[in-house]
């Protein structure tokens, strides 16, 4: 989580961590800064100090397509600084790009000596983690090499593994000088002459170039670069289209519009690269900075539906990704099996050498019904059946994962079974412990989670109407449609618990019902898994104070054992979670639910400037008059940022009932 001194630039698959200056420290632990590309740091120090010193903040750093900052050197109300500093800066696919002025307050000419610190550390993103693991690099080398105009960091392991970060200034630097006890840190340094009452500028470029990732494009000024991203986010927002783009219904609630407008935003500068089946470039939703701008399956497939009726370019790139990625062979160092579709997918030093499993990792439960039901979705909104077409194969293979290793044959439930090398829990919920029975104890496998459920039981009704309308394919729709009936009966007599009157979050591997009341129930809403009854009866009850803190639904029920409002998952209240839920209660036909959660999160979006973070912490209204943050949210989040879309989807369908 960034700290309100900080700013945050993400574009195409390239982020930078900044402080109020414009500055980084290199700092490590729950909120890095930095320069990042692919898992890696590029740039781990970038200060910048005038005649000596660091310069105090008029202006702190602020902008979303180009940053910009006022800083001025120490002075006093007799003697006031003799010039100011304004930095200017843009992120582009693969670099940074800054202007520095010096602008003169007097009416003589002014000498002054500009200096920046820099150094491009290259650590791996599961490096920079608070958790204190260390990882082994023998043989790793990093070196600095000072350029005519600048300097070149770059990074070595091996024969198999070079990494480098380019700083290039004009004018260059009058010198590159070495730094005393930094290995690789090098400090540039400009002697300037600024005119009186006029200014001097210096504009540096730095392009981070990842092992195995294509050169960045043509560096231009911060202006240019700022102009052309401001541009490509015009264009997928849908800004510059008439306000019918985004139909918002009669007495649609305050803060709406804006939260809309907001997602939109965040989602057009998420969106990193990626190749489709036949090697074609895509650009698909990267789910959230500062750890997860990269391809993650469910992250992705999720924010695509949220989006789907307003804008269906992530849905048809995500789906193409997913199925040029989609697993072929076994291999359980990464949880690869036949049909499987992929978790995330990563870049860096560790996934490489395999001391990560997920440069290509497969444990997830419901990436692959998901993946499914988008397919079908997809077709049915924009009535353009090609991809589905395209797809048949990938849509088989995933049907065929669902039965085979998935367990819907075997166990009758989708089912995972815990990676001790990866991922204990395979869900959403994702972190160890998260499901737990009432006293708080994590369930054993193979578990059943039940949003999956319902998850597979939606795959199979959509797939069985692709293979009849699309495909051809009678004999498999009806297989695959009574294989959902019979699914939904025996889902209702294991999972639903008489005494609570709710269904339970799983099924541990011996059967039992894993207790605990949780909102995956509310999922069981949108896939349409439970009856009229049963769905009214759990989205009521959703709503609850012990459920709905006033700004979300949390993902457990306060007042069990298991519950903490800032744990990760037993506490905590994610925006996307709601918004499968808010989804669901339009469904379930719940028009006053619906309204009183949409009102809640809007309300937390006002809260954090119009934009819904990754996750809140538990605490109510009650408690605070304000959402109370997660320590380690992520922001931007592109499921959180999707989040009003699909609040606007379930006031609309609401408002047409």
């Amino acid at each position: 989580m960034s700290t309100s001194a900080e700013l945050t630039l993400v574009r195409a698959g390239t982020f930078a961590v900044l402080g109020a200056d414009g500055g980084i420290t290199g700092r490590r632990g729950t909120s890095p800064d930095g320069l990042f590309r692919r898992d890696a740091r590029h740039l781990s120090r970038w200060t910048l100090t005038v005649d000596g010193t660091a310069p105090g903040v008029l202006v702190p750093l602020a902008g979303e397509a180009g940053a910009e900052c006022v800083l001025t050197p120490p002075g006093t109300r007799d003697e006031p600084a003799a010039y100011t500093v304004f930095r200017e800066q843009a992120l582009g696919d693969g670099y940074l790009t800054e202007r520095i002025r010096l602008v003169s307050n007097r009416d003589a000419p002014v000498s002054a000596v500009l200096g920046l610190t820099v150094d491009a550390d290259f650590a791996d993103q599961f490096e920079l983690r608070s958790d204190n693991r260390r990882y082994d690099k023998t043989g790793a080398r990093r070196t600095a090499t000072p350029t005519p105009n600048g300097v070149v960091f770059a990074y070595e392991r091996g024969a198999d593994w070079l990494s480098r970060t380019t700083v290039a200034a004009d004018p260059a630097p009058a010198e590159v000088a070495d730094l005393e006890g930094e290995s690789t840190a090098r400090l540039l340094r400009w002697r300037l002459e600024v005119p009186a009452q006029g200014a001097v500028e210096l504009l540096l470029t730095v392009a981070a170039q990842p092992h195995g990732a294509p050169a960045t494009g043509p560096l231009a000024t911060p202006d240019a670069v700022a102009a052309e991203q401001a541009l490509d986010t015009h264009e997928f927002t849908g800004l510059t289209r008439p306000q019918a783009s985004l139909p918002l219904p009669a007495g649609a609630p305050d803060g709406l519009a804006k939260a809309c407008a907001r997602g939109l935003r965040d989602l057009a500068a998420l969106r990193v690269p990626a190749l489709g089946p036949d090697g074609e470039a895509l650009r698909v939703p990267g789910a959230g900075v500062p750890w997860f701008l990269t391809l993650f399956g469910r992250d992705a497939l999720l924010t695509s539906h949220f989006a789907l009726p307003y804008r269906p370019e992530p849905a048809a790139a995500t789906l193409a990704a997913l199925a040029a990625t989609q697993g072929t062979e076994y291999d359980a160092f990464r949880g690869e099996q036949p049909g499987r579709i992929v978790h995330e997918i990563r870049h860096g030093e560790l996934a490489a050498f395999r001391q990560v499993p997920y440069g290509r990792y497969y444990g997830s439960v419901d990436a692959t019904p998901l993946f499914l039901t988008l397919l079908d979705a997809h077709a049915l909104a924009t009535g353009d059946t090609a991809l589905a077409a395209r797809l048949e194969p990938q849509a088989r293979a995933a049907v065929a994962w669902m039965f085979r290793d998935g367990g819907l044959s075997e166990r009758g439930y989708l089912v995972y079974t815990p990676d001790p090398g990866g991922l204990v829990n395979q869900n959403w919920k994702d972190s160890e412990g998260a499901i737990c029975f009432l006293d708080g104890t994590q369930a054993e496998g193979p578990i059943a989670v039940a949003e999956a459920q319902g998850y597979a039981y939606d795959a199979l009704v959509r797939t069985a109407r692709l293979a009849r309308t699309v495909w051809g394919d009678g004999a498999w729709a009806d297989e695959l449609d009574a294989s959902a009936q019979d699914l939904r009966e025996r889902f209702r007599r294991d999972f639903w618990m008489t005494g609570p009157g709710f269904p339970a979050l799983a099924l541990d591997g011996k059967g039992r019902q894993v207790d605990s009341l949780a909102s995956d129930a509310g999922h069981l809403l949108w896939s349409g898994i439970l009856d009229e009854e049963h769905a009214r009866r759990v989205g009521r009850r959703l709503l609850e104070p012990d459920f709905f803190s006033g700004w979300a639904i949390r993902t457990l029920a306060a007042g069990q054992p298991g519950y903490h409002p800032l744990s990760y998952h037993r506490g905590t209240a994610w925006p996307h979670d709601n918004a499968v839920i808010v989804l669901g209660l339009a469904r379930a036909g719940l028009a006053d639910e619906v309204r009183a959660l949409a009102r809640g999160l809007l309300d937390a979006a006002g809260h954090h400037g119009d934009r819904l973070p990754e996750v809140m912490a538990g605490y109510g209204r009650a408690d605070h008059p304000r959402p109370v943050p997660y320590p380690h949210s992520c922001s931007p989040q592109a499921w959180a940022a999707a989040t009003p879309l699909a609040i606007l989807t379930a006031l609309r369908e609401t408002a047409a009932k």
